[in-house]
């Protein structure tokens, strides 16, 4: 899982300026500024949105969209871009997302196209040609665009499931599981969005997110497959029209090589962003930030963006230290609708063992809610602390069972959490143990809400906790 997340000299005789593309900054601590071995694929530039008619859909309105790609091969191979049936084409998802009240959710996302043969421009630097006209493989250094209005063309668009993100490969065939009879025929396959989340009245100050993916074999078996998402900002417009829904408007540059979470921690600075890598199958992204609500709790929010695992999340675990009372819950991930045969069951939170732990159904079911590549979940809750000053330890579970290749059930990164109690027994965080908190613990009885030694239940070992540091 190599990344090259600059365009070398080699391949550069000068960065192609066009429709506000430009290369993003590094990943931290990697990049070795020059252009990958072998293929390397990446979305130059997401020049064009398209909009459909909108639909309801479960009593819910949607509207409908597509953006376009350009994509680029900055590596030193030729990237080979053969037409269905074949395996050597890249696919293509394209995902939406909203900032709002200080945390990103993923509002959108489309199933992805099959490329099918490339152009052979220059978007990205000098190219050299693979062919004339449109041939099936990609040059070195040559960009190949993909309109909005082609990406949202509903027949080259297939189910995302059976894509092993990590080697590249569709193992499925090109026909398309049937569909919700009661899904509007505009909405399928296309990113679709509820009109809720895109309503300017209901989402001022909100950040729009689009972003396009590009995921191929080649690239893959390369080593150069972290660095295949980009992103772009666009707005809104706040007329709603019954044929084509909300008016978008992509605004700023293309942010190459960085998926979408990155647009959180530029919109808000304080985002702890990590990386995490399963060995022997792909990487994830987690942030996690935390906001002083000014009475004395804070909302800790996490987001879990998959890129290319195809193991996928199963569960999140932020620590709790004992006494911390935990409340407000939550968890969101973007819904599935065309018929892939996943479920939309929310995560089930517990709080125990000194952990919040957010889990979904089991591997047995193939149709749980796992977090899927190309997907971003989110995990949320409000503690009675500040945060850390040293950061704890989140972990992320890995679904699919372990193989001889990726053996790892867990990864974990130091991220942003909540402190112990600076008193024990102090259970409203006011700096003394009193009558309030004794109210607090007996309310919570039975409960962890309580809970001063960490055990998960709030009973007479907590009440001497209490009484034991008692100070009126």
């Amino acid at each position: 899982m190599k990344t090259c997340l600059t365009l070398g000299g080699l391949l550069l005789g000068g960065v192609a300026v066009f429709l506000g593309q430009f290369n993003a900054t590094a990943i931290p601590g990697e990049g070795d500024g020059g252009v990958a071995a072998g293929p390397d694929v990446i979305v130059g530039a997401i020049p064009d949105v398209a909009r459909y008619a909108p639909g309801t859909y479960t009593g819910t309105e949607y509207a409908s969209y597509a953006f376009g790609s350009t994509s680029c091969n900055i590596g030193s191979a030729q990237l080979q871009w053969q037409p269905n049936p074949s395996n050597l084409h890249p696919v293509i998802p394209q995902n939406a997302y909203r900032i709002k009240n200080g945390v990103i959710e993923q509002i959108g996302m489309s199933w992805v196209k099959h490329g099918f043969c490339a152009l052979q421009q220059t978007l990205c630097g000098s190219c050299v040609p693979a062919g004339f006209g449109c041939p099936t493989v990609l040059g070195i250094g040559c960009s190949d665009p993909y309109t909005a209005s082609l990406n949202g063309t509903q027949s080259d668009l297939k189910n995302r499931l059976p894509i092993n993100p990590s080697t590249g490969v569709y193992s499925g065939t090109y026909s398309d599981p049937a569909a919700p009879s009661t899904l509007p025929s505009s909405l399928r396959e296309r990113v679709a969005i509820k009109r809720a989340d895109l309503n300017p009245a209901q989402n001022t100050g909100a950040i729009y997110v689009a972003e396009c993916q590009y995921i191929h074999p080649e690239d893959a078996a390369g080593g150069n497959d972290d660095n295949n998402s980009s992103y772009r900002l666009f707005t809104v417009g706040s007329t709603w029209s019954t044929t084509l829904g909300y008016p978008m408007t992509l605004t700023g540059p293309t942010i190459q090589q960085l998926p979408a979470i990155f647009a959180w921690k530029t919109a808000h600075p304080d985002v702890s962003l990590k990386a995490l890598d399963i060995a022997g199958d792909g990487r994830m992204f987690v942030g996690g930030r935390a906001i002083d609500n000014g009475n004395g709790t804070w909302r800790y929010e996490y987001a879990v963006q998959n890129l290319n695992s195809d193991r996928a999340g199963g569960s999140f675990s932020v620590p709790i230290p004992a006494g911390v009372t935990v409340t407000n819950i939550g968890f969101a991930s973007p819904a599935y609708i065309n018929g892939e045969g996943v479920t939309n069951a929310p995560w089930t939170a517990t709080v125990a063992n000194g952990m919040i732990t957010w889990t979904c159904e089991p591997n047995s079911q193939a149709s749980a809610n796992a977090l899927r590549w190309s997907t971003l979940y989110n995990f949320r809750f409000t503690a009675n602390t500040a945060p850390a000053a040293t950061p704890p330890s989140v972990t992320l579970g890995v679904w699919k069972a372990p193989t001889a290749n990726s053996p790892a059930t867990s990864v974990s990164a130091a991220l942003v959490g909540p402190s112990a109690l600076a008193v024990p027994g102090d259970l409203d965080g006011n700096g003394s143990v009193s009558g309030s908190d004794l109210t607090i613990l007996l309310n919570g009885w039975g409960t962890a809400a309580g809970d001063l030694n960490g055990d998960g239940t709030t009973d007479g070992s907590d009440m001497a906790v209490l009484l034991g540091n008692w100070n009126g």
